[in-house]
């Protein structure tokens, strides 16, 4: 016979709630995989052009959000770049940077409500199509309990192109929902957020879903349903949100523009 005791507790752990984000335009201002493209540039791992063509997506990112079409070519291009890195240089290089390059890009409004979220109780959990190396060190630093992202196949320390799980569009709500029952979450109760009208399955997911800075398809999805729309729109370092560090946010961003427009200035030349 089963005490009351025993009852609330298991009570309580139906109740087990979580709050799931998307990273890019959601928790912070840029694509989380393009903006580590200058320390890779620093370690080695790609050249001068791929500097480049990162800072110039990052531009297209940033102005108009990432379509399906859009994040399959990204996709492409990161895969294809990144075959035959070494995965132990590449973790050591994204948390070497990581405070540099991804604190000055976390929304206010995203760590507030991350830490809102963490005192309530509930387990926060980054979900991404970056790549697990990236996403992993970046819900770390902003407080998140777990992280989900793509898997890249690596053979002998090195990847290989392949992917073993692209943590995108349907794959994503699968994700979720495997982390659900894996840790006892009740997501009729979780809450999840995103930007992209590609996140809608994670959205639906879920029984409180708010959409952040949306993209055209998903704001119209949002108003038809009646679900919250957040504008997330002050990037401020996490550390000591200093005038210094929201200095060294801008300078990167003026960097990031001016290498862009160079690389676009040179692909209209060529057309020419």
């Amino acid at each position: 016979m089963s005490t009351p005791g025993a009852e609330a507790g298991r009570g309580a752990a139906a109740c087990r709630a979580a709050a799931f984000f998307d990273l890019d335009k959601t928790v912070i201002a840029a694509s989380s995989a393009l903006a580590f493209s200058r320390p890779f540039f620093q370690g080695g791992l790609i050249n001068r052009r791929g500097v480049l063509r990162s800072a110039y997506a990052q531009l297209v990112f940033a102005a108009s959000g990432a379509d399906a079409e859009q994040v399959a070519r990204m996709r492409a291009h990161l895969t294809s770049l990144c075959t035959g890195w070494d995965v132990a240089q590449v973790r050591s290089i994204v948390e070497e940077a990581l405070h540099d390059v991804v604190d000055p890009l976390v929304y206010a409004e995203a760590a507030a409500l991350v830490a809102e979220h963490r005192a309530d109780g509930r387990d926060v959990v980054i979900v991404s199509a970056s790549g697990a190396e990236i996403v992993a060190p970046i819900a770390r630093m902003i407080g998140a309990t777990h992280s989900v992202g793509t898997e890249m196949v690596a053979v002998d320390g090195r990847y290989t192109g392949e992917i073993a799980f692209y943590c995108y569009g349907p794959q994503k709500a699968a994700a979720v929902r495997e982390l659900a029952e894996r840790n006892g979450y009740d997501l009729a109760a979780s809450h999840a957020y995103s930007d992209s009208s590609t996140d809608l399955p994670m959205l639906e997911a879920v029984g409180h879903p708010s959409v952040v800075n949306p993209d055209r398809g998903l704001r119209k999805v949002a108003v038809e349903r009646q679900w919250p729309v957040l504008t997330f729109s002050k990037p401020v370092p996490l550390r000591g949100r200093s005038g210094t560090a929201i200095g060294i946010g801008i300078g990167a961003v003026a960097t990031v523009a001016t290498a862009g427009a160079a690389w676009y200035g040179l692909q209209r030349r060529r057309r020419r």
